[in-house]
């Protein structure tokens, strides 16, 4: 069969989807992506699913344009590109059969995806059972395993502690000490300090009068249980309905959340490289996502060969 004809719907646009859709397409393969309508990827840089925002998204040398109508990706993945449709639901399954689909959520659950879905089926990360859920699963979790192809079975359950890089692994993740609307201070690629104010939560006016107590709470934490910083405190006071953010270690900021962007306390919203030198990488795929890309490019010419087509 021509790869042009063997249609991949990828579920999912984020930085690690992103790796293997990126593979694919190069390797010939049409790709569509189903997005959600507000995705919330921090590596905006590297992820195709920037394009429901813009329109369409660059990673390294390729592009993805957001479309409306399957025509309109047809149209699309036959200039060579990538699609994307706003679809969390898959309803343009109704209107095609893909040849194989890739749940790239990475929710840590199964969010509605099942083996009826295409003739080749693989998910990436925890929440699925190969054989089962899918046909295949593969290991995202760094270390020995990550990008290992999994026939029957898990992958490692979720730790909730991010992967050590540069000898950090907690710290190096920022998270919304409160609800509100971000606002960007620190783009992509910019050099930090721990400590340094890298965005604002606009809060709303009923979380206003928390703001000092999120502040504190979440600069002592990022300080290890030290005393927050009193500038950056003060600035969250109730007239302005501004909480700080600050750094958790110092480096280079590799993710930030878009401008504007609603979040809860807690969400993940940034992620800084403590690598100064390592400029470049904020740019482009990662070596974990490409891994992974390896595993979902074996894991289809797997079951391209013992399913004979």
């Amino acid at each position: 069969m021509d790869r042009k004809e063997q249609l991949i719907i990828v579920r999912g646009g984020g930085d690690i989807a992103t790796g293997t859709i990126y593979k694919l397409n190069r390797c010939g393969y049409p790709v569509l992506v189903l997005e959600s309508e507000q995705p919330s990827a921090i590596r905006r840089r590297v992820a195709f699913s920037e394009a429901v925002y813009d329109g369409k998204a660059q990673v390294e040398d390729m592009l993805c344009f957001c479309v409306s109508s399957l025509k309109e990706a047809w149209d699309v993945m036959g200039e060579g590109y990538v699609a994307l449709m706003k679809d969390p639901e898959c309803r343009v399954l109704q209107e095609v059969t893909p040849w194989a689909l890739v749940d790239g959520i990475l929710a840590k659950r199964n969010l509605g995806t099942h083996r009826g879905m295409a003739n080749k089926t693989i998910a990436l990360g925890p929440g699925f059972t190969a054989g089962e859920d899918v046909d295949l699963v593969i290991e995202t979790m760094r270390g020995h395993n990550l990008g290992r192809v999994i026939s029957k079975g898990t992958a490692l359950p979720n730790t909730g502690i991010p992967g050590k890089i540069g000898g950090y692994d907690r710290e190096r993740v920022v998270y919304a000490p409160g609800a509100g609307r971000v606002h960007v201070i620190c783009e992509i690629g910019d050099k930090v300090e721990r400590g340094q104010v890298i965005a604002e939560i606009v809060a709303e006016e009923a979380t206003a009068v928390r703001a000092v107590g999120f502040a504190s709470d979440v600069c002592a934490e990022a300080e290890g249980g030290s005393a927050p910083d009193s500038g950056m405190v003060a600035a969250a006071d109730s007239m302005s309905c501004r909480l700080p953010v600050a750094a958790t270690i110092s480096g280079l900021v590799r993710g930030m959340i878009r401008e504007g962007y609603p979040v809860t306390k807690g969400f993940k919203m940034a992620d800084i490289d403590p690598r100064e030198e390592e400029y470049a990488n904020c740019f482009t795929i990662s070596d974990k996502a490409r891994c992974i890309a390896g595993g979902v490019l074996e894991g289809l010419l797997y079951l391209e060969k013992v399913q004979g087509g």
